[in-house]
């Protein structure tokens, strides 16, 4: 029987992703989601069992079921500008959800977890490319919450013993290469997905917010790696968790940044269209650059992101998009 890793919003865009990547580990990936915000169609590789986290007696009744050696942990919501209108909201979701969820692995004896954190916990950055020493001074509520899941997670580990992997992506971005899965937000608020709506003529016009900051061409410099390189570095942090290798905190991503104004041109050479662009203000918090050193990511866990090139993201998600 293969070993059971229960994971939480794995109906969700990387959580999906994570669930195929543990299947063709030989793990047996079971999805833990209440639907809100993921989809019932994403969970393939493994059973869906619904439920809130916030609801520890299903939690218990899935733990007690399933019997999973690890949890990875995905659910949350994940929208920094609701969570600047509804703070309260956000940290109960994804602060709350969080303790009950480690409540419940405690009550069950599950020692291991692998967390789905963010860039957003280093807040406006001073310089980059930012490595895990750099301070945690998170600007939103967002990034608020999930500084303090880590926090919880190492006061638990000094408490406890637990064994646990914060691992802090940047722009999560493309689709599987095999089609089975994809980026499928409602609304959509990411970069890449918006341009390719927009040159399929399924939304809005493409809005560029702000052509004035310190960069080479005005326009933001963001770190994109591909969802795939995403999943591969959670399996590769289960897995030197349970060898008894070092946890904490772990940047993932390409350690290239690319701007605005680069993604819409890889956007539009791969689709073929003229992506027509508005420019707007500036929002509020965007910092010019966020490029991430990934350096302990590879010395610690030997993850090396194979599918993060620009082109690469844009073509998979470009295919996703266009699915019948």
């Amino acid at each position: 029987m293969p070993e059971t890793i229960l994971v939480t919003g794995g109906a969700g865009y990387i959580g999906s992703h994570a669930c195929k990547a543990l299947g063709g580990a030989g793990y047996l990936p079971v999805a833990y989601d209440n639907l809100s915000r993921g989809h019932r169609e994403l969970v393939r590789w493994g059973p869906l069992e619904e439920g809130e986290l916030s609801d520890s007696r299903r939690l218990g009744e899935v733990l007690r079921k399933h019997r999973p050696i690890a949890v990875m942990h995905f659910a949350a919501f994940t929208y920094v500008g609701e969570s600047v209108r509804q703070p309260l909201l956000y940290y109960a979701n994804n602060v709350g959800g969080a303790l009950s969820l480690l409540a419940a692995m405690q009550e069950a004896g599950v020692d291991t977890i692998v967390f789905s954190s963010t860039a957003a916990v280093y807040g406006d950055p001073r310089r980059v490319p930012l490595s895990e020493q750099d301070p945690r001074q998170p600007v939103n509520p967002y990034g608020r919450g999930k500084r303090l899941i880590e926090e919880l997670l190492e006061d638990q580990a000094a408490a406890r013993g637990l064994r646990h992997a914060s691992l802090r992506y940047f722009n999560a971005a493309g689709a599987d290469q095999g089609g089975e899965t994809g980026e499928w937000h409602q609304p959509e608020t990411h970069l890449i997905p918006l341009v390719l709506q927009a040159a399929l003529g399924q939304g809005p016009p493409l809005v560029l917010y702000g052509d004035d900051y310190d960069t080479p061409d005005g326009t933001c410099i963001r770190d994109y790696v591909h969802v795939s390189d995403l999943a591969q570095a959670h399996l590769l942090a289960l897995e030197a968790l349970r060898a008894g290798r070092p946890g904490g905190a772990f940047n993932l991503g390409s350690g290239e940044g690319y701007s605005v104004h680069e993604v819409i041109q890889a956007c539009r050479r791969v689709t073929g269209r003229s992506i027509p662009v508005t420019i707007g203000p500036r929002r509020e918090g965007d910092p010019p650059r966020l490029v991430a050193d990934a350096t302990r990511a590879r010395e610690q866990l030997g993850w090396r992101p194979v599918a993060s090139d620009l082109e690469i993201i844009v073509r998979t998600a470009w295919t996703w998009h266009r699915r019948p």
